[in-house]
């Protein structure tokens, strides 16, 4: 599935081209950006509450340049989150037209370390000051992402369903 979609973020527009992937072994690493998980606890999503946008969103962030994809959403998510990834799958990625640059998605299955811990870059005005859990039929009503959103959550429900 392809889906073209304009996103404002800090006021600008960007052009978002989404495809479901089931890999990014065709997508050039070193513009694989950011990663991101749709990530599931006890069969609800996981969000985190960034008070510098005032919104909502999906626990992950930036690539190191030193690490691979799947360590930078090992520890985004362990780092946003204070949860443990206990598996996940690619379920698509969305290219940023204007910057040429990838940000991939995953579903994730994930469980607590212990209690919430504040983020280490949300002191910064930057990452996640607080996590909380939502039925995934509720996720757009937090993640208001358009139609992009709207596919991710039904992907990832699609892809943890049939890998469980």
């Amino acid at each position: 599935m392809k889906i073209k979609e304009t996103a404002i973020y800090l006021g600008k527009p960007f052009a978002l081209i989404y495809r479901d992937s089931d890999n990014f072994d065709e997508l050039p690493k070193e513009k694989c950006r950011q990663v991101y998980g749709v990530c599931f606890y006890n069969g609800l999503v996981v969000l985190g509450f960034s008070r510098r946008m005032q919104k909502w969103s999906l626990i992950g962030g930036t690539v190191e340049p030193d690490e691979t994809i799947e360590d930078a959403l090992i520890r985004e998510i362990k780092e946003e989150s204070n949860m443990k990834v206990l598996k996940y799958w690619p379920i698509g990625y969305q290219e940023v037209v204007d910057e040429g640059v990838y940000q991939l998605r995953y579903a994730c299955i994930v469980e607590p370390y212990g209690p919430f811990k504040k983020d280490p870059d949300a002191g910064e005005g930057y990452g996640v000051d607080k996590i909380c859990t939502v039925d995934p039929q509720e996720f757009t009503k937090y993640v208001q992402w358009g139609k992009i959103g709207k596919r991710l959550i039904e992907r990832a429900q699609e892809i943890v369903a049939k890998n469980r």
